[in-house]
């Protein structure tokens, strides 16, 4: 099943990642039964949250490396509405010539053409929704030290301050760095967790929010059932944006955002209340 995603953690536990919680109770069932034969210890299902900042930096972050000899300064803040969907959905990515997504950054979003120009890295895993930019004048020595920076990078946005989880809409701007002459001494060991704690300094200073995933639901019910689809949602916390009737028919169509977190054991809630009579289909809409 290449939906399946499985990861083991440092202390034995095996996680197992898929597309909603039917899925994986399928897949548990069938590795229980037909493949190892044995009974598994399982939790309950987790929900993978994102983390993000709310505003800019309050002031530059410095970090000093271990032998005190070089130094990072940079500030975080978010992106603007929509790069971060237009990141997942490929039309600004790595790949793309710089001068080219450079102007379509400046164009759509108001980003300064030289600063847009050098981006240094997406993140997490080189693809993420999250940037790093080189927004320095004139320093020595910058290009040596350019890929412990983005391997610092890429740690701090897949282990975000808050929860340890993939950062998601953060810009991180580096204003100024000093280095030591001697190149010995400005070395990964040096730069890449310097880097990594001034960018965890960067979001703790720039107000870090924790996303979580939400769920666009569609349910189908006739009208005698709507009033227990409203009680399911409202104590879940979900919010119906619209309700129609389908012409010709007397089924309804409700349509409503639920929290990924609040949706364990929705279907057969919502079939306890409405009588077995409302049918929802749940799909991932956003962050």
């Amino acid at each position: 099943d290449p939906m399946v995603q499985c990861i083991i953690e440092e202390s034995g536990e095996h996680l197992f990642a898929g597309a909603g919680e039917l899925h994986l109770e399928i897949c548990l069932k069938d590795l229980e039964e037909d493949h190892a034969c044995i009974p598994l210890k399982k939790s309950d299902p987790v929900v993978s949250y994102r983390e993000t900042v709310s505003e800019e930096s309050d002031q530059t972050c410095l970090s000093k490396s271990p032998n005190k000899h070089n130094r990072l300064f940079m500030k975080a803040c978010p992106m603007p509405d929509g790069l971060p969907e237009d990141i997942d959905k490929g039309e600004v990515n790595p790949r793309d010539d710089f001068k080219v997504r450079g102007r379509f950054l400046a164009d759509k979003y108001d980003y300064d053409v030289t600063e847009a120009r050098k981006i240094w890295s997406f993140g997490p895993d080189g693809t993420g929704p999250n940037l790093l930019m080189d927004c320095t004048k004139g320093v020595q020595y910058l290009n040596e030290i350019k890929d412990s920076v983005v391997a610092g990078f890429q740690w701090a946005t897949k282990e975000g301050v808050l929860a340890e989880e993939n950062l998601r809409g953060v810009r991180f701007n580096i204003y100024d760095v000093t280095l030591h002459a001697d190149a010995i001494h400005r070395g990964g060991g040096q730069i890449i967790p310097t880097a990594r704690r001034c960018l965890y300094a960067c979001m703790l200073t720039a107000q870090p929010r924790i996303m979580e995933p939400v769920y666009l639901c569609e349910i189908q019910c006739p009208e005698v059932a709507v009033g227990g689809i409203y009680g399911v949602l409202n104590r879940r916390r979900g919010h119906v944006f619209e309700e129609m009737q389908v012409a010709g028919t007397p089924m309804f169509v409700v349509k409503a955002y639920l929290p990924v977190n609040e949706s364990f054991g929705f279907t057969a809630d919502l079939r306890s209340n409405t009588g077995g009579q409302a049918f929802p289909q749940c799909v991932f809409d956003h962050w």
